[in-house]
């Protein structure tokens, strides 16, 4: 190569470096801006996530105006590569997040609000390059939704159940009762105004705190309303009870239910074994019936009083709290929700009022077992059957033989383990068999929408 060609490549060369550290600022950043809630309330969490994957990202942040008022709630900045380097470090992709509501930034009122996805590009030692924005305009909503109590007389027993009316503002998006941890979802009232709502809920038989039971309705963006409703609350002490549990017992129940419950394995010790069941695949069942709960009709099944097993003796309370022992010493403590009820071997089980099978077959600790949807998540469990007369899906009325007493399941002997649950939680069935109780607490404050006859 001649030194006048040489040259020519080194000023060639040249010229492209310096178009490059002048020019070449890379393509404009993009970003995506995200909020976990549909509006902003008193907390709402927006994310904005900015690309550029060739130079890389420089200085970028989230701002929130109203108004006249505007913030940066979230901001970082990143080191691009030089505008002559095709090759090395650089940040392509970055995520701002940031509390936007009003717990977080005071100022902010109602209406609606902008968020803001500022990046600024890369430039050169010429070259300033305007800032790529994205904006989403969100409403701003702080108020609850309107909450009010329409029922009075409420006199729930720890253990029962009962049913509040009440209406609620078009916001609201979730409203019921809350009882401790459960949950129990409200309905549209049935013959009443477009909204009136009504909760059937139950008290948990460990609840014995009225504080802990309250009306609430939420909006969309996190806003709650709540109200206090109880009248009058009746605690209540539960039995307690030591069940002595043998080898020969255990040996007569554990691989029965080891061979109908997918997942269970004899281990070689048949204490371990009875103990996995008592207490897993006892819990695995309660969470069955939250989710049969879940799938139960909007609609009152039944408009007759509930009944019990004819003739039949008590053997054993609902909510008896049992103290396990083997061998004289503790193993384990679990809490009896239902009524054991006992006449004679293999007797007819009717069903307690008319309703939809939500499940019939082996049921874990229960053995062959029939629920029974009653609508609006009132459902009645029928255990330890020895025969079951009816399939899952098919309608049944009050008194229509259901199965026959049995002692499948963790059972010592032929009975019938009774129990009612509202959302999934056991209740005391006493006050579903009492007419005039499901009169005075159920029927008089639904009204017409529910169409009892006593």
């Amino acid at each position: 190569m001649t030194l006048r060609r040489l040259l020519f490549v080194l000023l060639l060369a040249a010229l492209v470096w310096l178009g490059l550290v002048t020019f070449r600022v890379g393509p404009s950043p993009e970003a995506e801006i995200a909020t976990d809630l549909p509006g902003i309330g008193r907390s709402t969490t927006a994310t904005a996530t900015f690309r550029e994957p060739v130079r890389g990202l420089g200085k970028i942040r989230l701002e929130l105006t109203q108004g006249e008022r505007s913030e940066v709630v979230a901001e970082a900045e990143f080191t691009p590569r030089p505008a002559w380097r095709f090759w090395g470090a650089r940040t392509p992709e970055a995520t701002l997040e940031a509390n936007v509501g009003r717990d977080a930034v005071e100022w902010l009122r109602q209406g609606s609000a902008l968020l803001r996805a500022v990046a600024e590009p890369p430039g050169t030692w010429l070259r300033r390059p305007v800032a790529s924005v994205t904006e989403r305009e969100l409403a701003v909503r702080l108020s609850p939704p309107p909450l009010a109590v329409l029922s009075d007389r409420h006199y729930p027993a720890q253990g029962g159940s009962e049913v509040v009316v009440y209406t609620v503002g078009d916001t609201s998006v979730r409203d019921g009762v809350e009882a401790g941890s459960w949950f129990f979802s409200g309905h549209p009232l049935p013959g009443g105004g477009p909204r009136q709502r009504f909760a059937l809920y139950g008290v948990p038989f460990d609840l014995d705190d009225p504080a802990a039971l309250r009306l609430i309705a939420e909006d969309d963006v996190g806003n709650r309303a709540t109200a206090s409703f109880v009248d009058r609350f009746f605690p209540h002490a539960f039995k307690t009870d030591d069940i002595e549990i043998s080898e020969r017992f255990m040996a007569s129940v554990v691989p029965e239910i080891q061979a109908q419950t997918p997942g269970l394995a004899a281990s070689g010790d048949l204490l371990a074994d009875y103990l996995e069941i008592n207490r897993d695949v006892r819990r695995r069942n309660a969470q069955t019936l939250i989710e049969l709960a879940e799938a139960s009709r909007d609609a009152f099944l039944w408009s007759a009083p509930f009944q019990t097993m004819p003739n039949a003796q008590v053997m054993s309370a609902f909510a008896d709290r049992r103290t396990y022992l083997f061998a004289g010493r503790e193993v384990d403590r679990q809490d009896h929700l239902g009524f054991d009820l006992a006449s004679v071997q293999r007797a007819p089980i009717p069903a307690a009022n008319d309703g939809v099978v939500a499940l019939a077959g082996y049921f874990g600790i229960y053995g062959n077992a029939v629920v029974l949807d009653h609508g609006f998540g009132l459902m009645s469990l029928y255990g330890h059957l020895s025969s079951i007369a009816v399939n899952a899906g098919q309608p049944v009325v009050r008194g229509q033989e259901i199965g026959r007493s049995g002692a499948t399941g963790l059972a010592a002997g032929d009975h019938l383990h009774f129990t009612f649950l509202l959302g999934g939680l056991a209740v005391n069935p006493v006050e579903w068999w009492d007419a005039a109780w499901i009169r005075d607490r159920i029927a008089r404050k639904l009204g017409p929408g529910l169409p009892y006859s006593p």
